[in-house]
Protein backbone atom coordinates (compact mmCIF):
# COMPACT_ATOMS: atom_id res chain seq x y z
CA UNK A 1 0.00 0.00 0.00
CA UNK A 2 1.19 3.45 -1.10
CA UNK A 3 1.52 6.19 0.90
CA UNK A 4 -1.19 7.78 -2.09
CA UNK A 5 -4.00 5.19 -1.02
CA UNK A 6 -2.99 5.72 2.34
CA UNK A 7 -3.93 8.90 2.62
CA UNK A 8 -6.75 8.42 0.54
CA UNK A 9 -8.41 6.05 2.64
CA UNK A 10 -7.53 8.32 5.94
CA UNK A 11 -9.81 11.06 4.53
CA UNK A 12 -12.56 8.64 3.47
CA UNK A 13 -12.54 7.41 6.76
CA UNK A 14 -12.69 11.46 8.30
CA UNK A 15 -15.77 12.12 5.94
CA UNK A 16 -17.16 9.12 6.52
CA UNK A 17 -16.40 9.59 10.67
CA UNK A 18 -17.98 12.60 10.11
CA UNK A 19 -21.25 11.81 8.79
CA UNK A 20 -21.45 8.80 11.54
CA UNK A 21 -21.05 11.06 13.63
CA UNK A 22 -23.72 13.30 12.66
CA UNK A 23 -26.10 10.58 12.32
CA UNK A 24 -25.31 9.42 16.08
CA UNK A 25 -26.26 13.08 17.20
CA UNK A 26 -29.05 13.10 15.17
CA UNK A 27 -30.55 9.87 16.97
CA UNK A 28 -29.28 10.95 20.28
CA UNK A 29 -31.84 14.39 19.58
CA UNK A 30 -34.63 12.33 18.93
CA UNK A 31 -34.21 9.75 21.72
CA UNK A 32 -34.36 12.69 24.00
CA UNK A 33 -36.96 14.23 22.10
CA UNK A 34 -38.89 10.52 22.27
CA UNK A 35 -38.19 10.29 26.02
CA UNK A 36 -39.46 14.15 26.53
CA UNK A 37 -42.73 13.13 24.67
CA UNK A 38 -42.86 10.06 26.69
CA UNK A 39 -42.95 11.95 30.04
CA UNK A 40 -45.40 14.58 28.76
CA UNK A 41 -47.95 11.08 27.23
CA UNK A 42 -47.38 9.45 31.06
CA UNK A 43 -48.03 13.05 32.76
CA UNK A 44 -51.42 13.45 30.50
CA UNK A 45 -51.96 9.95 31.73
CA UNK A 46 -51.98 10.72 35.09
CA UNK A 47 -53.26 13.91 35.54
CA UNK A 48 -56.37 11.90 33.37
CA UNK A 49 -56.59 9.63 35.88
CA UNK A 50 -56.61 12.15 38.81
CA UNK A 51 -59.43 13.70 36.84
CA UNK A 52 -61.32 10.47 36.21
CA UNK A 53 -61.53 9.99 40.18
CA UNK A 54 -62.17 13.53 41.26
CA UNK A 55 -64.86 13.22 38.89
CA UNK A 56 -66.37 10.16 40.23
CA UNK A 57 -66.14 11.80 43.99
CA UNK A 58 -68.22 14.33 43.05
CA UNK A 59 -70.83 12.19 41.16
CA UNK A 60 -70.27 13.28 37.59
CA UNK A 61 -69.29 9.70 36.53
CA UNK A 62 -70.89 6.34 38.17
CA UNK A 63 -68.69 3.43 39.02
CA UNK A 64 -69.06 1.75 35.42
CA UNK A 65 -67.72 5.15 33.69
CA UNK A 66 -64.98 6.06 36.37
CA UNK A 67 -63.64 2.34 35.27
CA UNK A 68 -63.31 2.28 31.76
CA UNK A 69 -62.23 6.07 31.96
CA UNK A 70 -59.86 5.48 34.69
CA UNK A 71 -58.49 2.42 33.22
CA UNK A 72 -57.96 4.35 29.58
CA UNK A 73 -56.27 7.10 31.69
CA UNK A 74 -53.82 4.26 32.99
CA UNK A 75 -53.04 2.41 29.18
CA UNK A 76 -51.90 6.56 28.28
CA UNK A 77 -49.70 6.41 31.48
CA UNK A 78 -48.07 2.90 30.90
CA UNK A 79 -47.92 3.92 27.14
CA UNK A 80 -46.08 7.39 28.21
CA UNK A 81 -43.69 5.31 30.47
CA UNK A 82 -42.84 2.75 27.80
CA UNK A 83 -41.63 5.45 25.57
CA UNK A 84 -39.12 6.63 28.26
CA UNK A 85 -37.17 3.20 28.36
CA UNK A 86 -34.54 1.93 25.79
CA UNK A 87 -37.32 -0.40 24.40
CA UNK A 88 -39.65 2.19 23.81
CA UNK A 89 -37.73 4.46 21.89
CA UNK A 90 -36.00 1.88 19.80
CA UNK A 91 -39.71 1.03 19.08
CA UNK A 92 -39.91 4.66 18.67
CA UNK A 93 -37.52 5.40 16.38
CA UNK A 94 -38.59 2.18 14.09
CA UNK A 95 -41.98 3.65 13.83
CA UNK A 96 -40.20 7.01 13.02
CA UNK A 97 -37.97 5.25 10.42
CA UNK A 98 -41.24 3.67 8.98
CA UNK A 99 -42.89 6.59 8.36
CA UNK A 100 -39.87 8.65 7.12
CA UNK A 101 -40.19 5.66 4.43
CA UNK A 102 -43.76 6.04 3.70
CA UNK A 103 -43.34 10.23 3.33
CA UNK A 104 -40.28 9.00 0.79
CA UNK A 105 -42.10 7.10 -1.46
CA UNK A 106 -45.36 8.91 -0.97
CA UNK A 107 -42.43 11.84 -2.42
CA UNK A 108 -41.27 9.75 -5.10
CA UNK A 109 -44.75 8.89 -6.14
CA UNK A 110 -45.42 12.29 -6.20
CA UNK A 111 -42.25 13.26 -8.58
CA UNK A 112 -43.15 10.09 -10.75
CA UNK A 113 -46.28 11.71 -11.27
CA UNK A 114 -45.23 15.22 -11.46
CA UNK A 115 -42.50 14.11 -13.86
CA UNK A 116 -45.78 11.79 -15.92
CA UNK A 117 -47.69 15.01 -16.26
CA UNK A 118 -44.68 16.67 -18.27
CA UNK A 119 -43.91 13.82 -20.32
CA UNK A 120 -48.06 14.14 -20.55
CA UNK A 121 -48.37 17.59 -21.33
CA UNK A 122 -45.62 17.53 -23.69
CA UNK A 123 -46.84 14.87 -26.00
CA UNK A 124 -50.31 16.49 -25.56
CA UNK A 125 -48.53 19.90 -26.86
CA UNK A 126 -46.84 17.44 -29.84
CA UNK A 127 -50.25 15.81 -31.00
CA UNK A 128 -51.87 19.60 -30.95
CA UNK A 129 -48.32 20.58 -33.04
CA UNK A 130 -48.95 17.17 -35.53
CA UNK A 131 -52.92 18.08 -35.73
CA UNK A 132 -52.46 21.67 -36.95
CA UNK A 133 -49.67 20.78 -38.89
CA UNK A 134 -52.11 17.95 -40.76
CA UNK A 135 -54.71 20.43 -40.94
CA UNK A 136 -52.65 23.07 -42.73
CA UNK A 137 -51.28 20.40 -45.28
CA UNK A 138 -54.84 18.71 -45.84
CA UNK A 139 -56.01 22.60 -46.41
CA UNK A 140 -52.98 23.15 -49.13
CA UNK A 141 -53.94 20.03 -50.86
CA UNK A 142 -57.69 20.95 -50.98
CA UNK A 143 -56.70 24.21 -52.14
CA UNK A 144 -54.57 23.05 -54.81
CA UNK A 145 -57.09 20.93 -56.04
CA UNK A 146 -59.85 23.61 -56.27
CA UNK A 147 -57.21 25.20 -58.68
CA UNK A 148 -56.94 22.33 -60.20
CA UNK A 149 -60.65 22.01 -60.99
CA UNK A 150 -60.80 25.78 -61.52
CA UNK A 151 -58.12 25.53 -64.52
CA UNK A 152 -59.60 22.58 -65.99
CA UNK A 153 -63.22 24.10 -66.35
CA UNK A 154 -61.36 27.32 -67.65
CA UNK A 155 -59.90 25.02 -70.07
CA UNK A 156 -62.85 23.24 -70.96
CA UNK A 157 -65.49 26.35 -71.21
CA UNK A 158 -62.96 27.74 -73.97
CA UNK A 159 -62.86 25.08 -76.00
CA UNK A 160 -65.14 25.38 -79.26
CA UNK A 161 -65.57 22.97 -82.12
CA UNK A 162 -68.01 21.38 -84.37
CA UNK A 163 -68.85 18.50 -81.76
CA UNK A 164 -69.30 21.27 -78.92
CA UNK A 165 -72.65 21.10 -76.62
CA UNK A 166 -72.50 23.55 -73.73
CA UNK A 167 -68.70 23.96 -73.58
CA UNK A 168 -67.79 20.42 -73.59
CA UNK A 169 -66.11 18.30 -76.96
CA UNK A 170 -66.04 14.99 -75.29
CA UNK A 171 -68.99 13.19 -76.04
CA UNK A 172 -70.74 9.97 -74.92
CA UNK A 173 -71.97 7.36 -77.72
CA UNK A 174 -75.22 8.11 -78.06
CA UNK A 175 -75.22 11.54 -76.49
CA UNK A 176 -75.56 13.77 -79.60
CA UNK A 177 -78.81 12.02 -80.90
CA UNK A 178 -80.30 12.09 -77.38
CA UNK A 179 -79.65 16.19 -77.56
CA UNK A 180 -81.13 16.29 -81.18
CA UNK A 181 -84.00 14.61 -79.97
CA UNK A 182 -84.61 16.98 -77.24
CA UNK A 183 -85.59 15.00 -74.19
Amino acid sequence: MSFREIAVTIRAVNRASAEFSRIQTDAEALSIRIKGIGAAIAGLGATGTVIGHIAHQFGLLNDEQAKVFNSAMMVVTVMGMFMRTSVGVAIAQKVYAAACWIATAAQNALNISYATFLALTGVGIAVIVAAAAAMWYFTSQMNAATASVNQFNEATGSMQGPSTYAGRNILRKGEEDIYAKGD
